[in-house]
């Protein structure tokens, strides 16, 4: 079985698992996902890989993270994740990436990204639902973070925080790859 099959077995089992767990049918999952309800049918009978923006969706409209819907087993109480098993969730042909280090449920979702934006890339994200934070440091290159249409330089060593109930956006509009760390806080599912 491949990385991908994998992943794709363990993304139908846990979204199925934790929509049944929240009690929600398929359309309430659609309705508060944005996601159609046959898309989530392909997901959860393995038919598919969803971009990652449907991924986030799903886990935002669960109140879990990514990590928790991609996990392939529970492991203990600690966890340990070596980079080559970080979890690539977006690229570019440029060399820019997302890769999910870690996450966890403790409180609520908790995710920890890192991030390289090639110069002249960048990554839009939809709004999160009310409550969600997220938290960066750049560490390399100067980000250019767009928030509800206004723009912010966050040169390296600089962290930020903001509450990602707004459509944002991460840029490189400089000559320098961006490195950034990002952790993601989502509130609980109600």
């Amino acid at each position: 079985m491949t990385d991908l099959d994998q992943l794709t077995q363990s993304l139908a089992r846990n979204l199925k698992r934790w929509r049944n767990e929240r009690g929600f049918t398929l359309d309430t999952l659609a309705a508060r996902a944005g996601v159609s309800r046959g898309m989530i049918i392909q997901i959860e009978q393995a038919r598919t890989n969803p971009s990652v923006g449907t991924t986030v969706k799903l886990a935002d409209a669960l109140g879990v993270s990514i990590t928790t819907l991609l996990d392939y087993e529970h492991g203990p109480r600690v966890t340990f994740v070596p980079p080559e098993q970080a979890v690539r969730m977006w690229s570019t042909e440029a060399g820019s990436y997302t890769a999910l280090l870690v996450g966890t449920e403790a409180g609520g979702p908790l995710e920890m990204w890192g991030w390289r934006l090639m110069p002249g890339d960048e990554s839009a994200s939809d709004p999160h639902p009310s409550g969600t934070v997220e938290l960066i440091h750049v560490t390399a290159g100067e980000l250019t973070l767009v928030l509800g249409g206004e723009a912010y330089a966050v040169p390296a060593g600089t962290s930020a925080a903001f509450e990602a109930n707004t459509p944002h956006t991460y840029r490189n509009e400089g000559t320098a790859p961006v490195e950034m760390t990002m952790a993601v806080s989502v509130p609980p599912a109600r």
